[in-house]
């Protein structure tokens, strides 16, 4: 039997290895263009110009006695939505929110990123399926050079029938994840150490849910719309609100924690940075954060929740305690500041088109808590122990 007819045989049995090196040779080109996104990072190509080979790098211009780290994470099931709404082409925002956030909540700067994309097949050049995993990937570069990322390479796989899915018959399928590599130093470490009651905690403002509580997402629009949810005609809007991309926020607070300055040095002492991801806020707050202080925050003008955050929490029957554990509630990522630094780091905030506004402060209370003035429900108070 001839290669072609093998490569013919393996076609049919769901992987296409031509179609598979073309769009790789595609992922190789967006991995290209960003290799002088971040003034940290030296990419070394010795492919001798092919996609594939090796492509090492180094770093420079990084503080003497740096340190380096790894974060790996994944869009989980929010690549249902995505896949639902078609909206494939910002998927890398949830991505790389994901994967930098781990890194910068600590004080370091997110650099280089490796990711692996699983998909039902890549389809044929041209074709609706190639093109939309092809706008993946290009959202991917546009994502990393808005971030100063560098996108070092990655891996697409053919999953065929191992890539599940509530929508079966979906020939774009997706999952999504990646190992961010990062650089931390002793004297930039952001651990919270310096936090004190008085200190002014700043919301950056979300526009959805990120990748985190997605399955009660899905089963509030399985609740509104029926089992097959991504095809009702009505469902289409909530669907494509519910895949809003991530805000990303790295390159904002890097910037004001000093990692591009000459001296490293901060324009706004952060004292700790909450990524309000899984737990939000009773365990990335109040128990990774403050508790173990023996301090306690009050939380009264958080951002109002995105409509399709209430409307999903009326048809799951989720309450407000809850609703600010599953889901973020309004708002990605909290920084805590000195308050004579609040207003400083707002005008920052609108410099990087991120929407900021002080949500309250900490506290210290004979025992440790965390009250929240509920967006959800006006006037009720949500109280974290």
């Amino acid at each position: 039997m001839s290669a072609d007819s093998e490569k013919k045989i393996y076609s049919k049995d769901g992987v296409d290895v031509e179609e598979e090196a073309s769009f790789s040779s595609f992922a190789g080109t967006i991995c290209k263009a960003s290799y002088e996104n971040s003034p940290f990072v030296e990419v070394h190509d010795l492919s001798g110009g092919n996609f594939r080979g090796p492509r090492p790098f180094t770093l420079k211009n990084l503080p003497e006695g740096y340190f380096v780290e790894m974060s790996s994470d994944s869009i989980g099931t929010k690549g249902i939505v995505i896949d639902a709404a078609k909206t494939h082409a910002t998927a890398a925002y949830d991505l790389l929110a994901m994967t930098a956030s781990d890194i910068t909540r600590y004080g370091g700067i997110p650099l280089v990123f490796v990711n692996i994309l699983d998909t039902s097949s890549v389809g044929t050049e041209g074709d609706e399926i190639s093109n939309t995993y092809k706008s993946a990937l290009a959202g991917l570069g546009d994502a990393a050079k808005k971030e100063k990322i560098v996108l070092l390479k990655g891996e697409t796989a053919q999953m065929s029938a191992s890539l599940g899915s509530e929508i079966a018959d979906s020939k774009t399928k997706l999952n999504w994840g990646g190992v961010m590599f990062g650089a931390y130093h002793k004297d930039k470490m952001i651990t919270g150490e310096n936090l004190t009651s008085g200190q002014v905690i700043i919301a950056l403002k979300e526009n959805g849910f990120r990748c985190n509580g997605i399955s009660s997402v899905r089963t509030a629009l399985r609740k509104k719309y029926g089992e097959k949810w991504w095809s009702n005609p009505e469902a289409q809007d909530d669907i494509r609100k519910a895949a809003e991309p991530s805000v990303l926020y790295d390159l904002f607070v890097n910037t004001i924690h000093g990692w591009f300055n000459k001296d490293f040095k901060p324009e706004i002492n952060i004292h700790a940075i909450v990524h309000l991801s899984g737990g939000a806020f009773k365990e990335k707050l109040a128990k990774d954060i403050l508790f173990p202080k023996g301090l306690s925050a009050e939380l009264n003008d958080l951002w109002e929740p995105p409509e399709i955050m209430r409307k999903c929490a009326d048809w799951r029957g989720i309450g407000d305690d809850e609703f600010y554990e599953v889901w973020n509630g309004g708002q990605g990522m909290l920084l805590v500041v000195e308050e004579n630094q609040a207003d400083q780091c707002l005008r920052r905030a609108t410099e990087f088109g991120i929407q900021a506004k002080v949500a309250g402060k900490t506290t210290q209370e004979k025992n440790p808590q965390v009250i929240i003035e509920s967006k959800f429900t006006p006037g009720k108070r949500i109280i974290y122990k």
